[in-house]
């Protein structure tokens, strides 16, 4: 297990290599150490803007070389996020190491938690907010099908369904009350009697009785949740909900 005086001097490491890399023009920290929410349990999350002239893919390339031949990574991927490339390298003492890299034009603050170490950067944008009524649609998508799952008499399936409209309702949730729907980061500072009536559609076992159950009450939570955004959407939505997450289910 990494030291925070381990993960400092890794990422010491890493913003020195960039910022002596004539191709970047901008470095910044971003995460839970801009947004003075750093543990023990913290990775590193660092961003850079790379000069027009250069391949932002060329770049990352050549970089994890480098960290390879340092530090030994482990294993690594890629998420691609609008123009941007974030690669997240896990070192053998479990530090992981977030290093995203973004063309000149669209390097900068994404969030608040954005602080500018060199260079220069583009001012703070607006991001659009989720989209619910794609969410709500994913939501009552999953009820549909897990009912299904139990069924057909396919259990792991039924449980992930349930678990997915679970984690789709509380994004709903989360958006609704102004925290992170991404990656759960905000449920835990939901209300906890908001989250409590949820603790019952977590799936106990794969008995078809126990999916059943679960699956009623996390229908009633997205009943409950829908009407909150969209009442006349709710009308229209709830009986079918009822009929094939809560009423035949339970009947």
């Amino acid at each position: 297990m990494f030291t925070a005086r381990q993960r400092d001097s890794v990422r010491n490491y890493v913003l020195e290599m960039a910022q002596n890399d004539p191709r970047v023009m901008g470095g910044a920290l971003i995460g839970s150490t801009v947004a003075g929410a750093e543990d023990r349990w913290s990775d590193i999350d660092v961003t850079f803007g790379i000069t027009v002239s250069h391949a932002i893919e060329t770049v990352i390339d050549d970089w994890t070389q480098i960290l390879e031949r340092e530090f030994g990574v482990v294993n690594y991927f890629d998420l691609r996020s609008g123009s941007s490339i974030y690669r997240v390298f896990l070192l053998p003492d479990g530090l992981e190491i977030d290093v995203s890299v973004t063309p000149e034009a669209d390097f900068g603050a994404r969030s608040p938690h954005f602080q500018l170490l060199f260079g220069g950067s583009q001012p703070l944008r607006s991001v659009p907010p989720p989209d619910t009524s794609h969410i709500v649609g994913l939501c009552w998508h999953h009820i549909f099908h897990a009912r299904s799952c139990i069924e057909r008499n396919k259990p792991w399936q039924a449980e992930y369904r349930i678990s997915e409209a679970r984690n789709h309702t509380f994004a709903l949730v989360c958006t609704r009350l102004g925290e992170s729907a991404a990656y759960a980061r905000g449920i835990d500072k939901l209300p906890i009697t908001l989250t409590k009536s949820f603790e019952d559609t977590f799936v106990r076992s794969l008995d078809e009785p126990e999916l059943r159950r679960a699956l009623a009450v996390m229908t009633v939570c997205l009943i409950a949740e829908i009407e909150q955004w969209d009442s006349s959407l709710c009308v229209r939505l709830r009986p079918l909900l009822q009929e094939f997450g809560i009423s035949q289910v339970t009947g």
